[in-house]
């Protein structure tokens, strides 16, 4: 362990941010949070809380009820360690910033998630292009404590390790659906669309957008077509892919990946903002507001 734990954050030059990561796993520095980050996480917290109400998924709401988080102060990772651990298997490691792809993997391969210890700064409350301990412990650790989705993420990580031997082609497929899932997913719970990624769930323009807007593409999940298709990093996304279930999410990855990775390899990839005639659509998106360049 690092017993100085580093804030470790994108740089900014001339051709704008360039990712830095660091592989150091640390010590939650606890004691060492001030009353300002405590503050951001309080605001951010009950912002997001009441946004989520009828907009979130039950099972992500169920699974934030049962880690006992609240605005009070940032959560403990070891407390919520000793509830994971009994529900599901994973804990949490303390990261110092954004981690190489391989180790990400690895961590997610061995039922370890990777949070962020730092929180942001009042100055950047509505945007961070980095993820950070908001987003890494509001957005994403819940559900963990769901059996289901959490058996998906350590499949995804094991994917993740076989794909970084097969080559960049693969691993941009694979985090493709990294991407249209666990960062920016939609569910269909009795009730109608509900959020369950949690790049969407610790962001308030993108909580309403993505359910209320007419603007973007909603189409059924479909393994392959996700695959393919490219994603937005600088503004909300032109396409959301909807599950039926977390079921539906797991059993998607339980073929082995490699002949998907060489029939992707023969096809295009697709705009992010494409809607094809073989999809299942749930609104068709009107593209208002969409920039023509700048997919990924």
């Amino acid at each position: 362990m690092n017993a100085q734990p580093q804030r470790i954050e994108h740089q900014l030059t001339d051709k704008g941010y360039v990712p830095v990561y660091t592989t150091a796993v640390v010590e939650q520095p606890w004691s060492a949070y001030s009353a300002t980050d405590h503050d951001v996480w309080a605001q951010l917290f009950e912002r997001q809380q009441s946004i989520l109400v009828g907009r979130a998924s039950e099972a992500f709401l169920a699974a934030q009820r049962a880690m006992h988080m609240s605005a009070h102060e940032i959560p403990k990772f070891d407390d919520l360690n000793r509830t994971l651990r009994a529900a599901t298997g994973w804990e949490l490691v303390g990261v110092q910033g954004l981690l190489p792809e391989l180790d990400f993997f690895d961590h997610l391969a061995n039922r370890r998630f990777p949070v962020t210890w730092w929180i942001r700064t009042p100055e950047q409350m509505d945007y961070l292009s980095e993820p950070d301990l908001f987003h890494d412990l509001f957005g994403h650790v819940p559900l963990l404590m769901n059996p289901v989705f959490a058996d998906y993420m350590q499949a995804y990580g094991r994917g993740g390790v076989k794909a970084h031997g097969i080559g960049s082609e693969a691993l941009a497929n694979l985090t493709r659906l990294y991407w249209y899932t666990a960062e920016f997913g939609l569910i269909r719970d009795p009730d109608g669309l509900r959020i369950y990624g949690s790049g969407i769930l610790s962001s308030k323009g993108e909580s309403i957008h993505c359910l209320e807007s007419g603007a973007p593409n909603r189409i059924g999940f479909d393994l392959e077509r996700i695959m393919r298709t490219r994603y937005r990093i600088d503004t909300y996304q032109k396409t959301y892919f909807v599950i039926d279930s977390f079921e539906q999410l797991f059993e998607a990855t339980q073929p082995d990946f490699a002949p998907i990775y060489a029939r992707l390899a023969t096809q295009d990839s697709i705009p992010a903002g494409d809607v094809l005639a073989s999809d299942r659509v749930f609104n068709r998106g009107t593209g208002e507001g969409w920039l023509l360049d700048g997919d990924v």
